[in-house]
Parts: structure tokens; sequence; C-alpha cells
């Protein structure tokens, strides 16, 4: 496969025409458009850019981060720009992860379809090549500096640097020329295969493949199945998981005849998703999905219109088609595009929350809208076979779409929003002015969509639709907070509510708290209440089993301060500790908090919905986060950190520049479970660094710890640099030698690296954790 990309640059008519560049315009906000010269490198998996053809260029992106292609019609932003810029003439680039769309606009619509074509033609082959074709084309590409095909001895040198590794030339030249067959002064093809083999050659693991195997050689069937039941603790599916193994990953059409493993096989089988530390048993929806929907922890995020900071951060309904799995097949960003991007991932429902500010008119419109456009996937009416004195679960609402919101009382009058001006009243406590409000840009809804608010002004202001998403994967909320908005004065807030869109609330009627006592007492298992990060904070460590009982009897949210204007985030398990389901997180933030909210809800299948731990689940739990003592069956961790594999650089710039790794392990749960432990740095090896440091953890609540390995460059001048890091619930972890495959700060794939490791879970022992 790698070879049609070679065919393909020398063949293919707009590869050639991307290998000689162009002048495009890149587009960065609505005033940020400059003409920078983009060429596609001769390895056709690399775009570079420079200001002018002869200025310095440096590199945009790869082809493996490209997600995929999507026409300037598509692009929020260059529709705003339309009038400048014909939308014939732009195309948007988006990337996996978190990383901010490209949007480039050509000086011709033949130029505009050249670019298309051919990086989708790109991302297409790229995405049909196994891991292994592209490190070989990649490593290939990236090392043979002159492109003529072969390999000297000196750009091999340089290759070992572009590795991630410094290497004694002595033994450099020795293993080139071991795979110099054809006694040239060049490596070709195959010969560069091997060269890579020989350079990624793993002792450690034919230690332990030695540690096992009567003859060095191979693993007989029976050793096999002792490796996976004492190592791997297969246990009693041992027997059966060798044959499957051995069937999967031995190359050799003898050795599978023969049920035998050789290094190779044994090396295939610990770098593959049944030798990874996540339980690939987690990975499909495993969970029982019947429970009433408040025994669920709830994918949740908070503004989710915003894609950075939260006072000046740029408003857009991008932020939803990123967090909710993308869109597809759709032609423009309006409300009947968005709704069905959000329901793509999961098949579990949608929970969408109405933050209120509009006047009875634009409520009525709302609630025409949601109607129209949701049709048969709004839930409007109760389960038939369910009373209301229980929620429906995930699996009664699939495919459904929930209203979150005010909704009127039978018995009483139209009412002001209480929880609304609770909020508000939290947030004022946080010193922040939450009537700082400024017209909001009427680009962001198509004309037939615009709500006209009753604001002094009579500003035509985008409707709460924009700005309104909880769900099965994220939360959006505080439309107050758009920059740029007209929203209605706090006094005005004190809207009456309209019975139209009151009626479309069924199970999430929004109310505020007052107390534990006054919950239980007053309100319903339908009634969801918010709480600000501090609040809540404040009664986990007061109130830490009423909250749980509270949480195991209704809904609950929690939003972040007030005072994270720059979308900074909190850790969500210490939330999760006390059974809130909904933790809300700003999701356009990488970082640590991102992490341990990707990392839990990268389980069960990917629905957005986790099951709780049944003692939070206890209307009569005696469980407190703060304080937790038994029945609750503590654990011993043990961590070895062994090696590490084709770690990438912290400044790709900078090709002498070698990393210095450091491995730390972090443990997150209760708060007397939360530690971490860090290994020595190894000096100047990013490609095949070996630790062999083993640490140990108790773990008092198992259920609730979440694992987290980072990967660091050390730096004495200043805070070690990030390199790479992998997040999993305890639930989900695999024990024995394992290998973990290493995310960017973004979350994407930095395939292939990686850490190798062993795990083993025992019943609690006393340990010392120093």
């Amino acid at each position: 496969m790698a070879s049609q990309i070679q065919d393909r640059l020398t063949t293919d008519q707009d590869l050639l025409l991307m290998q000689e560049g162009m002048m495009m315009r890149k587009v960065r906000t609505k005033t940020w458009k400059k003409l920078r010269y983009f060429k596609l490198q001769n390895d056709g998996m690399t775009v570079w850019h420079a200001r002018q053809a002869e200025g310095i260029a440096k590199p945009t992106f790869s082809i493996s981060d490209v997600e995929t292609i999507r026409k300037g019609h598509d692009s929020e932003l260059l529709r705003y720009l339309m009038e400048e810029f014909p939308l014939e003439q732009g195309f948007t680039i988006v990337f996996h992860g978190r990383r901010p769309n490209l949007d480039l606009v050509a000086n011709s619509v033949e130029e505009a379809q050249i670019w298309m074509r051919g990086l989708q033609l790109l991302v297409d082959l790229v995405a049909s090549m196994d891991y292994q074709e592209q490190l070989d084309h990649e490593w290939f590409h990236r090392g043979d500096r002159n492109q003529d095909g072969r390999m000297s001895f000196d750009e091999a040198q340089r290759l070992l640097l572009l590795m991630n590794v410094e290497m004694d030339q002595e033994y450099a030249l020795s293993l080139f020329q071991a795979a110099n067959v054809s006694q040239s002064d060049t490596l070709e093809g195959e010969e560069f295969v091997q060269f890579y083999k020989a350079l990624t050659k793993r002792t450690e693991v034919e230690q332990l493949f030695e540690n096992f195997s009567s003859d060095g050689q191979k693993l007989t069937l029976l050793e096999f199945v002792d490796f996976l039941r004492e190592e791997q603790k297969e246990k009693d599916n041992a027997p059966d998981l060798a044959l499957e193994f051995i069937d999967l990953y031995e190359p050799s059409e003898s050795g599978r005849l023969l049920h035998v493993l050789s290094k190779d096989g044994f090396l295939r089988y610990l770098c593959s998703k049944d030798g990874n530390i996540f339980n690939p048993n987690c990975l499909p929806v495993y969970q029982d999905m019947t429970q009433p929907l408040n025994c669920y922890y709830i994918n949740s995020s908070h503004n989710t219109y915003l894609l950075r900071d939260q006072l000046c951060g740029q408003s857009s309904v991008e932020g939803y088609i990123r967090y909710s799995g993308g869109m597809r097949g759709s032609s423009h960003y309006n409300s009947d595009c968005i709704f069905p991007c959000l329901c793509q991932s999961s098949e579990y429902p949608l929970i969408l929350s109405l933050e209120n500010h509009c006047s009875w008119e634009q409520q009525q419109t709302l609630a025409q809208h949601l109607t129209e456009i949701l049709g048969e996937q709004l839930l409007n009416a109760t389960i038939d076979e369910l009373q209301m004195d229980k929620l429906p679960s995930p699996e009664q609402l699939q495919g459904k779409i929930l209203v979150k919101g005010k909704k009127l009382r039978a018995i009483e009058d139209i009412e002001v929003d209480e929880e609304e001006e609770g909020e508000l009243e939290e947030d004022r406590e946080s010193d922040l002015d939450p009537g700082a409000y400024t017209e909001l840009d009427t680009q962001f809804q198509p004309e037939s969509q615009e709500l006209v608010s009753g604001n002094k002004d009579n500003k035509v202001v985008a409707c709460p639709m924009s700005c309104l998403l909880i769900c099965g994967h994220f939360l959006a909320h505080h439309p107050s907070n758009i920059p740029g908005s007209s929203f209605l004065s706090n006094q005005d807030s004190r809207t009456i509510l309209c019975p139209d869109l009151s009626a479309l609330v069924v199970y999430l009627r929004t109310v505020p708290f007052c107390s534990f006592i006054h919950s239980r007492e007053n309100y319903h298992i339908c009634d969801v209440s918010s709480f600000s990060e501090t609040k809540a904070r404040n009664l986990i460590k007061e109130e830490g089993n009423r909250f749980v009982q509270h949480n195991a009897r209704q809904f609950c949210r929690v939003y972040p301060s007030g005072l994270r204007t720059d979308s900074s985030n909190f850790h969500p398990e210490e939330f999760w500790n006390a059974g809130c389901q909904m933790v809300a997180m700003n999701m356009q933030t990488a970082g640590g908090a991102m992490d341990i909210c990707d990392g839990f809800f990268r389980q069960n299948g990917g629905s957005g919905y986790v099951l709780k731990p049944d003692f939070l689940c206890d209307l009569q739990s005696s469980f407190n986060p703060e304080r937790p003592i038994s029945p609750y069956k503590a654990k011993t961790l043990l961590v070895q950190v062994i090696s590490g594999q084709q770690l990438p650089k912290v400044d790709n710039n900078k090709e002498t520049s070698i990393v210095d790794p450091l491995v730390k392990v972090e443990l997150f749960g209760v708060p007397e479970d939360t530690r971490q432990q860090e290994t020595n740095y190894v000096e100047n090896n990013g490609f095949n660094p070996y630790w062999g440091q083993t640490f140990c953890f108790r773990v008092q609540v198992p259920e609730l710890a979440i694992l987290r390995f980072v990967v660091k460059d050390y730096n004495w001048k200043s805070r070690n640099n990030f390199i790479g890091q992998y997040t999993l619930p305890w639930t989900c972890v695999k024990q024995g030698y394992r290998h973990i495959s290493l995310l960017s700060r973004d979350g994407t794939s930095l395939h292939p690296a990686s850490i190798f490791v062993y795990i083993c879970m025992r019943e609690d022992l006393e340990v010392d954790e120093s």
C-alpha cells in the first residue's frame, strides 16, 4: 500500500500539482486571513507551508492527522466571509482530536478542487495502510533526505536523530552493514525494512519469551497457555485464547498448523489489541443498560458552543459537531443538520438542556422548531409501561432526545426560573458579572431559525438552540456567556414560561437546591438540581453521605466555577465519587482533567453512559467519599514500568534534540486513593528507553479508581515537558504484561509511541508506598 502512494505521487495529476506548491489564503478568524505557500512533500505524508514560495518552510500537518475534508459551504467561518471569498474556492481540513480546523481559500475553484481531491485521496490511502506500512513508509522518506529512493549511512545516522535515539556510531554501522545484503553503500526497499527491524529489536520481550520457552525459539501451545494463565491472568479461558491468538498473530503458516508461537508472533500478540492494557471486553456496550437513568454517569459538556475561553472565545456550532462525533451528509450548518449529527455517535438518549432567556413568543417558536425538527426523536410523553415513580432506562430511551428545563406545575401559576436565578447568584458569589452580554452575530443561525428578543435594543439574537446541550455526550449551558450576545437583562430574565415549551419537559425538570432534606421532602425523582463546583465540593466535604443518597434518588449536575473564564477544568472524579451523574466539562480545553473524562467514557461502547457502582445507587447507602470504610474491599496495585517505544520529540523543529523520558503513574479516586509516583529519567533515548521500576498503590475503593500514565521529557531548568499519556478506569485494566498506546495532549493517537508495563492486582496487603 505504501508503494501505491509512491505510484500515485508520480502519476496522479492533482498530487503532482500539490507537490509543486500553491499560494492559498489561510483563514483563522474574520480578520486574520493571510497568504501562505502550501506544498505537499515528496513522501506524500506531510504538508508544509511558508510565507512565500522561496521562504523558510515548516510542517503544517501530517496526512495521518486528517479526519476529513469539507467544502467551503460547510465552514461557518468561510460562510461569514462569502462576500469576500467565493465559497467554491474554500475548503476545510478537519483533524482528529481537539486540534482546530484549518480553513483555506484557493485562488480559483480549480485549485481548491485539486487540493480537496488530492488530500482526500491521500487520507483514504493512509487509512487503508496498516500501522507497520505507515511506519516503514514514513521513516524511510523522512530519512531519505535527497529523496533518491536510497538511504546512505549518513542519512541513516540522521534518521536515528529523527527517531529520537542517540546510538554509538560503530553499533549503528554494524546494523547498517548487516542489512545491506547488496553490499552497496545504500539501503533500498527490503534492506531498509531489515535495518528498521534491527533498530526496533525488543530485548526485554525476548527475555520474557525465553522465560517460558523451553528451547528459546518457540512457545508450544502448553507453554503459551501457562504464560496466559500465570502472567496475563486469563485463568480458565487460557487454552481457548492460546489457540485464537496463535491463529491471529503467528506469521508463519507452519507455526499456525503446529499451534506454536514464534518470537515474532509473541511480539505481535503483545503489541495487539489483545495485549493492550485496556480490556477489549469493555470496549463494546457491556454494562446493564436497563437501570433507571439516574444510575449512570453521563458524559456532559459545558458551554459546548465555545471553542476557547468563556469571555472572548469564539462561539460556533463547530463545538457541537466536534464533540458529538462529527457531521456527515450535510452541506450547511443549521439546526436541521446539527441535531441529527448530535445523535450519531451513540444510540442512547441525548439530553437537551434549555436555559431560557426568551420571551413568550420566542419560546413558542422554539417549541415549534424542536417539535418539527426533531420529530419522533423528541420524547414528548412518558414511557407507556413506566410509572412516574421510576425513571426510564437508557435502553428504553434509545434514539430519543430528552429536554431538560423548567416545567409548569399543574397547581401553580407561571413562575420565575428559580434554578437560573440560583445559578446567577452562585456566579455573583464568584465575582463574575453575569450581566456582561454583547451582541451575538446572527450569521450563526440561518434566517428561518432566528428569534427576536424583546430587549430594549430590539437586537436579533440567536435562539438558545445553538447553545443548549447536555447529553449522553456533552452539556452546553450558560448562553449568557456567549460573547457578543444581547440576551435579556437579569431583571428581564424573569420571563414567564410558555406552556408549549414546558410540555416538552417530560422527565428532567430543573429545580433549585435548598438542602438535602428539602429535596427529599419536596422533589420528585425526575427533578434535576445544578451545583457549581464550589457548592458541590463543599457539600461533599460537609455532607458526603447525604449527597450520595441524594444522587441515588434523583439527578444532579455540576458545572465549572464562573471564575474559570479561561475554560479550564476541575477533576471530574471528585464529583463522580459522590454519584453526581452529569459533571459538565469544558471539552475544548485539553489537559489532565479531560484525559480523565475521555479515558473514563472510552468504555461501554463510547455510549456516554457508564453504570455507577451499586453503593452509589443505593438509597440507604452508607458510603462517604471523604471517609470510605469497609465493607469496600481494598486492593493493592502493582505497576512495573518496563520500557518505552518510539516516543515522539517534544520539539520537532530541532533534529538534534532528543528527549530524556520519565513515566509518571497517577491514581485518581477517593481522596485517600489519589497518589502518584514516577520513574527516573533515561538520558537521550526516546526510541527504546528502559526503566524497569516498580510501584505499589493501596486502593481503598477500586470501583472508583482511575489510572493515568504520563510520559514526560525531563527538564532540570523548568517543568518537565509533556510527551504523551493514557488514562483508563480501574475496572477496564487488564493484568499482566501490557502495552499502553500513548495519546497526544488533544487526545489523538501517537502511534507507534507506547510504554510496556506489568500490572498486578491483589487483595489488600499493607504496602509501603514510599
